[in-house]
This record gives C-alpha cells, structure tokens and sequence, in this order.
C-alpha cells in the first residue's frame, strides 16, 4: 500500500472540519481560517496541507471523489459493457462519491462559473474527465485522446448542474447523462477539425498554451 503523504493526512483532516461549515459559509477564507483552528492546526500544518489556501482543499475534495469512484469502478464488472456505458457508469460512481456532499459541490460549481476561477474550473473539469476516460479503459496517446477529454469536460457541467438539481430521480438523471453522451458522440464524429477549436480554448485555460 502506497504511503499517504503528510499534506494529504492533513488535507483530508481538514476538509473533516471545513465540510460541515459550507452551507453557512461557502468555500471562503474565513471558513477555512476557523476549520483550521477548530482541527488544531499551527500555521506549519497549514503551509504544508495547503499552501494555496482553500484551492488546495477544493482540489483535495474532489480528488477524494475521483478515488472513491476508481475504487468502486475496480470493484465492478464491466466486461460485458460498451465504452459509452463504461463513461456513464464512470460519470454515476463520481456523482456517488460526491452525495454526502452535494451541497459543497454547489458552492465549488459557484465558484468555477466566476470568470477568475475558470481556468482552475477547466482543470479540475478535464482531470475528472480524464479520470473517467482511463476508469473505462482508454489509454490512447493521440490527438484522439485530447478530443475525447474535451468533448467530456463539455459534457460534465451540465450533468452536475442537473444532478443538483434533479439528482434525486435516478432514472432521469440516467437519462440524460446518457443523452448528454450520445450528444458528445455526435459532435465527435464531425471529426477533430471541428472539435480542435473547443481543444484549444480548454488548452488556454488549463494554462497549456
């Protein structure tokens, strides 16, 4: 088993304290600023947990979420599915790992749609993507790779707007992810062409270009 690094200990001690306090106060300095004293910390253990603030605990959040849903993936069979099921199955395990919490995720999403938080939100979007593409088993190295991740970091806002929203009715959040996907596919199919403008504004705010 791979040793947990001490930031991370820390990280997730943290977020312990800080969860409880978002639907009062959001992910804000001041929130972060008292979870910290409440968990103990000195001004060392939060150098090391986050030295980015309160970035580094929304990164953290989600982190735990895309290994909670890895976990459940590795735990599942899905030989018998297609790639486009493997995605969806990929996409409802995340949302899963994100229940208990659904109320910081819709602080966090608040947060992305400022325009000085996209890039970050662009990142953290294309990791998660990224994260489901491998879960479903695609290693390509091409151009191809970077089509799919974009088309599904397109994709993922809106069916984490409508989880929050509509989350509750398993069935027709089953739909449109599914729905959300074939619109994915389509798009898809119109060939890297048409896609590479969409791959290179996501390449400018992920800080690639």
């Amino acid at each position: 088993m791979t040793a947990t690094r001490p930031s991370i200990r820390l990280q997730d001690k943290w977020l312990e304290f800080l969860l409880p306090r978002i639907e009062a106060d959001g992910w804000t300095d001041e929130a972060v600023t008292i979870s910290a004293r409440e968990a103990g910390f000195g001004s060392e253990e939060k150098a090391l947990a986050a030295p980015n603030g309160v970035h580094d605990l929304i990164e953290r959040f989600f982190d735990r979420a895309e290994e909670e849903m890895l976990t459940a993936l590795e735990q599942a069979d899905m030989s018998a599915l297609r790639t486009h099921e493997k995605v969806a199955a990929g996409i409802r395990a995340w949302l899963t790992a994100l229940e208990p919490n659904r109320l910081a995720v819709k602080r966090a999403s608040a947060r992305g749609f400022l325009p000085w938080h996209a890039p970050d939100a662009a990142k953290r979007t294309w990791k998660t993507a990224d994260a489901i593409w491998l879960a479903a088993g695609d290693t390509a190295e091409d151009y191809n790779r970077e089509t799919k991740r974009a088309l599904l970091s397109a994709t993922l806002p809106a069916i984490v707007l409508f989880w929050l929203d509509e989350g509750h009715d398993e069935e027709a959040l089953d739909a449109f992810i599914e729905s959300r996907l074939k619109g994915a596919m389509k798009f898809g199919q119109w060939g890297s062409k048409a896609a590479r403008p969409g791959l290179e504004l996501l390449d400018r705010l992920r800080g690639k270009g």
